[in-house]
């Protein structure tokens, strides 16, 4: 297996990645890490959340900046403000040990955009956005894409699925296409993605898929407990008072669900506390510190807000309602067991689901057992 060094990583960049403990790579960053910074063209990369995406487009990205040159030179367009948040920590935390400053500015809604208008003002070599708030940007003329020769759309498909896809379409159209490459990274492709992709991109864009067996943290032991809906509430406390010292996520199907599952647990002392889109972002950071400061000991989310979630040692995930798509099981699951720590997936389906659990097996190619 390459190293990161023998990939072609640059020597500045590999003490920051030891000291975060990235230290072997991925199936995606090994496939691609070499050709984007050789070739640097249109790219089609096929992977989960969680199999290291932000390294396999960031590393190649941070490497190609010119830090001499003080002009958005890269854009990395993300369905979500946590996603966002997360991906420019990461490359800031790439760029510890560089000669020269990187510097990389994040812009989201749910922000004031004019303390974001400022920051832009400043030297800025990356910019990671959520699609609506850069819409809002370009259309104040306050930013600048003119000198952009890289695009990076993460999580392409859940930004279709929340609705993105016109806004894509406008930065896409933006942006010169002769003088640009595009970078795309997505669980899955669906037909709307590839009408991005016959527009936009070249037609022999480079394509890898990282296979199903290895999307999949093996460190993850999946399980199931058949539960009917009157007793949902009472087993989830059951599992919870028996792993009183661990900590992890409950998911919902609906914003509605999670509130009313988090007063339920309130109600009874658990220390829980919910995340959604309905939040305003001063209450999402609210929350996420009480989390990450581990005052919160479980976090209620539904399938969006939990995107771009990053905390570590959680013990568990648990499916309280079943997600509507089956790579939701993917992006959930996937928040436990990271850093090479194991975890447990445990999915709460009702006698009329077990078809489903049969399903994601045969999908995902992994054994779910039931709950002991």
């Amino acid at each position: 297996m390459a190293t990161f060094k023998e990939l072609g990583v640059s020597a500045q960049f590999l003490k920051a990645l030891e000291e975060n403990q990235i230290n072997t790579p991925t199936e995606i960053q090994q496939q691609a890490i070499p050709f984007l910074l050789e070739n640097g063209t249109d790219f089609i990369g096929q992977a989960q959340t969680g199999t290291g995406k932000t390294a396999a487009f960031g590393l190649p990205l941070l490497q190609k900046v010119n830090p001499d040159n003080p002009v958005i030179q890269a854009l990395i367009l993300c369905p979500t403000r946590e996603l966002g948040q997360q991906i420019a920590k990461q490359l800031f935390r790439f760029t510890k040990y560089c000669d020269q400053r990187i510097f990389c500015e994040a812009v989201y809604g749910g922000e004031k955009i004019d303390l974001q208008i400022a920051r832009l003002k400043r030297p800025t070599h990356i910019v990671v956005a959520t699609p609506g708030r850069l819409i809002d940007l370009l259309e104040r003329k306050a930013i600048k894409l003119d000198q952009v020769n890289t695009i990076v759309l993460d999580e392409a498909d859940e930004m279709l699925s929340m609705g993105f896809k016109p806004s894509i379409d406008k930065i896409l159209e933006f942006t010169k296409k002769g003088d640009r490459s595009i970078w795309l990274f997505s669980a899955t492709i669906p037909h709307a993605l590839n009408e991005i992709i016959s527009t936009y991109m070249d037609k022999d864009a480079h394509r890898i898929t990282v296979q199903k067996h290895q999307l999949v943290n093996e460190n993850i032991q999946h399980q199931y407990m058949v539960v009917h809906l009157k007793d949902k509430i009472d087993l989830l406390c059951r599992f919870l008072k028996e792993n009183q010292n661990a900590r992890g996520i409950v998911f919902c199907r609906t914003k509605k669900n999670a509130d009313l599952l988090s007063k339920q647990l309130f109600a009874r002392n658990f220390k829980v506390d919910t995340i959604h889109g309905d939040l305003g972002q001063r209450d999402r950071e609210k929350v996420m510190r009480g989390f990450k400061s581990e005052r919160i000991q479980t976090l209620i989310a539904t399938d969006i807000s939990a995107r771009g979630i990053d905390v570590n040692n959680l013990n568990y995930v648990i499916h309280y309602d079943l997600p509507d798509q089956l790579e939701y099981y993917t992006h959930r699951s996937g928040r436990t067991a990271r850093a090479g720590k194991k975890g447990i997936s445990l999915a709460f389906v009702s006698p009329n689901e077990i078809n489903r659990i049969e399903e994601i097996e045969e999908s995902l190619n992994i054994q779910i057992r039931k709950f002991d």
